[in-house]
């Protein structure tokens, strides 16, 4: 042993620790002096002493008895509460407060949780939920550029502002941005109206926004967009996004109805429905991260525009088949990735001719 003794040690150490200041003793030297050698305390030498000589060397098990502990009566409360009020209550802290609320016992939520667990006594978790499936994409729509749209907002905390987005599901093309101080169906509106004028798509919305459609749309009823579908008039596209007061306003789905456009709505506390719009910003902010850190909201504006046109235009999207959204919104994606293909087996047809017409000790 090097250094002073722990504060706890076995019995057997004990015993050892005595009988080498025992047979320190017997040579001449004190019991202080050896004790002092072998870093033990002269106060706890003695008292290792007199509890050898009674036979309780060992250390009782920590804890005690307190003189606050938990009486009998209340541990047998604990557990008729348990009993009387667990499926209904169906944790530890509620039942503490039904304790005191009812008068029976009265104790804090660890102490509920710790005899619940001694008396091996387990609460019911909550009942489970029936599973919602997820929306199908309704069958009118064509899985194409420009049919299926996707938006949602997301903030700037130091610019204190935030901004919509709307985005192609299809193509994965950043149509638009607004930066805006506010979240309502006003910000909803004017992004719309920019991704419709910036996609040449006013014609082609007053031509689908029937009033029959319109007004099917406008209701909100599944069975009146259906008949308006069923005979033939179709919306312009399809907008998802997640439950938000902005897009479940009557303002924006009146506004959507007027110019054609039908919702979709994730299911709640679901963002993987609509994961591609969610995950926009998610890519905006990990790959440009000064975006967060600007201050100014007209700056943000003018730097979020540019990040736009190189997300869409400079950068190869995974999902897409590594082509740029612009591609792949215009029509070049299928051509470019054809292209690759064949130029992956062109390359490798080049390398075996090559290796094929020259000696074997020149491949090495």
């Amino acid at each position: 042993m090097a250094g002073p003794v722990p504060a706890r040690v076995h019995a057997d150490v004990k015993a050892g620790l005595l009988e080498l200041i025992e047979h320190a003793v017997e040579r001449g030297w004190s019991a202080r002096r050896a004790c002092d050698r072998l870093g033990l305390e002269h106060g706890r030498y003695q008292a290792w002493l007199a509890r050898q000589a009674a036979g309780r060397l060992d250390d009782l098990p920590p804890g005690g008895h307190p003189l606050h502990g938990i009486l009998p009566g209340e541990r047998a409360a604990v557990v008729e509460l348990f009993e009387t009020w667990g499926e209904t209550d169906r944790s530890h802290r509620k039942l503490a407060h039904r304790g005191s609320r009812i008068g029976l016992v009265h104790v804090s939520e660890s102490t509920v949780r710790r005899i619940l667990a001694a008396e091996r006594l387990v609460l019911p978790g909550q009942p489970p939920r029936e599973p919602i499936g997820r929306a199908e994409w309704p069958p009118w729509l064509e899985w194409k550029p420009n049919r299926v749209w996707g938006y949602d907002f997301t903030h700037f905390t130091r610019a204190r502002v935030a901004a919509i987005a709307i985005l192609d599901i299809v193509s994965r093309k950043w149509i638009t941005t607004l930066v805006s101080a506010e979240e309502s169906s006003t910000q909803v509106e004017v992004a719309f109206t920019d991704a419709l004028e910036a996609e040449n798509l006013w014609a082609a919305a007053d031509a689908r926004a029937t009033d029959a459609l319109v007004a099917a749309l406008a209701s909100g009823d599944r069975d009146a967009v259906g008949t308006a579908i069923g005979d033939g008039q179709l919306p312009l596209l399809l907008a998802i996004s997640d439950n938000g007061p902005q897009m479940r306003s009557h303002t924006t789905r009146e506004f959507l109805a007027g110019v054609a456009i039908a919702r979709q709505f994730g299911r709640p506390g679901t963002p993987t429905d609509q994961a591609w719009i969610e995950t926009l910003f998610g890519h905006v902010k990990g790959e440009w991260p000064h975006l967060e850190k600007i201050r100014d909201p007209g700056e943000l504006e003018a730097e979020l525009e540019l990040v736009r046109a190189q997300y869409n235009g400079v950068r190869l999207h995974a999902a897409i088949g590594y082509v740029t959204p612009d591609d792949e919104h215009e029509g070049r994606g299928d051509a470019i990735r054809k292209n690759r293909r064949d130029g992956l087996a062109q390359a490798r047809e080049n390398r075996l001719a090559y290796r094929r017409s020259r000696a074997p000790e020149e491949n090495q």
